[in-house]
């Protein structure tokens, strides 16, 4: 019984980290003067709402019987944290600050993730979790691509390209 308790809890934390991800591409989205960057957000947070979904499929317990309604409400704690997101953000508007702060947040998240998942029994619950770290990791990815992009840098994706060259 412990198993399930244990595991709800996870689920429901991991739900509650989605929402705090998607909650917070939508702002930088919101702040973001480029089309691009702004698409990349708008990207991201559809895609954190869709891991979100996976978690609340998974959650047994009645404290959120309508997904749509709990991810369109933000209570106060989560208002604070996102506006102190907001202001580190504002204080050096720029998608390279914004894209800093993702990557960040995608790299606590996937450990979160996996650490979470090594704790799992239930193997259909832990490859979950598994996913969403994998998927987590592939935003990583795809931020630290666009942030080397826009840096300048030669990102390993680019590696054939200069070698050939």
């Amino acid at each position: 019984m412990q198993e399930t308790f244990d595991v709800q809890e996870a689920v429901r934390l991991s739900l509650q980290t989605e929402k705090n991800a998607m909650n917070f591409y939508l702002m930088a989205a919101r702040h973001m003067t480029g089309k691009e960057a702004r698409r990349l957000f708008e990207i991201l947070a559809g895609e954190e709402r869709d891991h979100a979904l996976q978690f609340f499929r998974l959650y047994r317990c009645d404290d959120i019987p309508d997904f749509d309604r709990f991810m369109d409400s933000i209570s106060d704690a989560e208002k604070k944290w996102l506006l102190t997101r907001e202001q580190e953000l504002l204080s050096d508007l720029s998608i390279r600050k914004a894209m800093e702060l993702a990557m960040l947040k995608e790299q606590k998240l996937e450990e979160q993730l996996r650490q979470l998942a090594a704790k799992i029994d239930n193997p259909e619950v832990r490859a979950i979790f598994e996913e969403n770290a994998k998927s987590t990791n592939h935003h990583y990815q795809l931020i630290e691509s666009e942030y080397a992009h826009l840096m300048g840098m030669v990102h390993e994706t680019d590696i054939d390209t200069y070698v050939r060259e």
